[in-house]
């Protein structure tokens, strides 16, 4: 059958996910946190108040990509397609305040829409996850997948404004981080075992046109978002509101990614990140913080 457009507004059954201190951590050192100055500024997201320091753990705004991942129970199908198709194509996070070290929370998905792209089609999903015990909001999470080959499928669901572009003038400001050549190998240990970023002899590698594994989307998006939480937010967790953007070239593990930065008003910012050749690999960024 070919992808549902009946099922465009439908959502999951609730469905509950949790973390606890040790999630947290491992999921920091995976997108970077401490890595060039494993005792410096960063402490709070990478170790927690275990000795003379006193530090109080705090957790990366961007940590909910990973817990909402699976979102609810029995999610609304997208009909038929080939997985191999797929691409990680869009990812967003909204905050409704800082994240504990230890937390569970329940999660409804919605199948926000299918968009016909003639030779492909876009399926956007998003996820509400509220804590458990309260009901009070944690956060939201958006992703878009871009499946090859499934257009002439039609269109139905919300209206989606494209990405903005990025001004035509120097950022107001830039930040660069090193990616470790096992930095896919550490991240996969948050949850996502896909092959593609651990196993040299994965065949979409080769139509990718890589030599080596690559990084997981969601590994730059984190790399991206601790660059905005120290430049914009002064490293003020609290300050995090929302960042939404576009995956455009794939990352490989050792790569240099500079988060370039352009502040539109007060609170709001656009962003690109770029590698080191200056091929951008992700576009399309919007940031809301607390100005």
């Amino acid at each position: 059958m070919p992808l549902i457009l009946d099922n465009v507004g439908k959502t999951s059954d609730p469905g509950r996910n949790s973390w606890d201190s040790k999630d947290a951590l491992l999921y920091a050192l995976g997108v970077g946190a401490g890595q060039a100055d494993p005792t410096g500024f960063e402490l709070e997201f990478t170790t927690e108040n275990s000795g003379f320091s006193k530090v109080e753990q705090r957790v990366l705004p961007t940590l909910p990509v990973v817990v909402a991942m699976g979102g609810g129970g029995n999610p609304p199908s997208w009909g038929d397609f080939d997985f191999t198709k797929l691409l990680h194509a869009e990812q967003g996070v909204t905050l409704h305040g800082p994240i504990p070290p230890d937390g569970e929370v329940e999660t409804v998905q919605r199948l926000v829409g299918i968009y016909d792209k003639e030779k492909a089609a876009i399926v956007r999903l998003e996820n509400v996850s509220t804590y458990v015990g309260t009901g009070k909001p944690a956060f939201t999470t958006r992703f878009a997948a871009y499946i090859r080959d499934a257009g002439g499928c039609g269109t139905a669901g919300d209206d989606v404004s494209d990405p903005p572009k990025m001004p035509d003038r120097a950022p107001d400001h830039e930040t660069s981080y090193v990616t470790r050549t096992d930095q896919a190998l550490l991240y996969r240990l948050s949850g996502d075992r896909n092959p593609l970023h651990s196993d040299p002899a994965h065949p979409a590698l080769q139509f990718m046109g890589v030599d080596r594994p690559i990084l997981h989307g969601l590994c730059t998006f984190g790399f991206t978002g601790r660059a905005l939480l120290h430049t914009l937010c002064g490293s003020d967790v609290n300050r995090f509101t929302s960042m939404d953007n576009r995956f455009s070239k794939p990352v490989l593990p050792g790569d240099t990614l500079t988060v370039r930065m352009w502040i539109e008003s007060p609170g709001n910012a656009l962003y690109q990140t770029v590698n080191q050749h200056g091929a951008v690999v992700i576009d399309g960024g919007r940031f809301a913080f607390d100005a």
